[in-house]
């Protein structure tokens, strides 16, 4: 398996793999399925901060980040997705396309890493919790699909990296 940047070639591959999980998963809160154009858009939008594992010229994971919030406050701080066909769980697929994205991440200047994981999906908590992630928060009953209420687990990494910044005089000559 091998881990390299998303093109909008991938776009078809990725689609393959996230509308399944939209389909057939509580993992997403989502129920609004992605076309392949909405994912190339996303590709181009978000490079270099979106990777796949593939191997043969078929995409088996993606993993991206983008905005946490908006506003300057939080400009050093990303959320993450990570996805994988079900043949790739369990391999070594996801922990390789984390490791990858923080990588790259850290290199973008992104300090801290926050992943938002539907309680439905222990394993992905368990995955996170194993590469140095933290349980930060949980929000009860914020998601809704299938007639069910779900919290949200909000888990993050600091990266240490830091944006310079210049500093506050506000209160200098006072």
């Amino acid at each position: 398996m091998r881990i390299r940047q998303a093109t909008a070639s991938d776009a078809q591959g990725i689609a393959a793999i996230t509308n399944a999980i939209i389909r057939d998963t509580l993992v997403t809160f989502t129920t609004d399925e992605r076309s392949a154009d909405s994912i190339a858009s996303d590709i181009e939008t978000r490079s270099p901060a979106y990777l796949v594992a593939e191997e043969g010229g078929k995409v088996f994971g993606f993993a991206t980040y983008g905005p946490f919030r908006s506003g300057p406050g939080y400009a050093d701080c990303s959320e993450l997705t990570i996805q994988l066909a079900p043949q790739a769980r369990g391999q070594g697929t996801g922990r390789a396309l984390i490791r990858a994205l923080e990588d790259t991440a850290r290199a973008q200047g992104v300090h801290v890493l926050v992943a938002g994981i539907s309680s439905a999906n222990p394993d992905a908590i368990a995955f996170h919790a194993a590469l140095g992630f933290t349980e930060t928060g949980r929000m009860p009953e914020v998601g809704f699909k299938w007639g069910k209420r779900l919290d949200l687990v909000l888990m993050q990494k600091i990266l240490g990296t830091k944006i310079s910044v210049a500093p506050d005089t506000r209160d200098q000559g006072r």
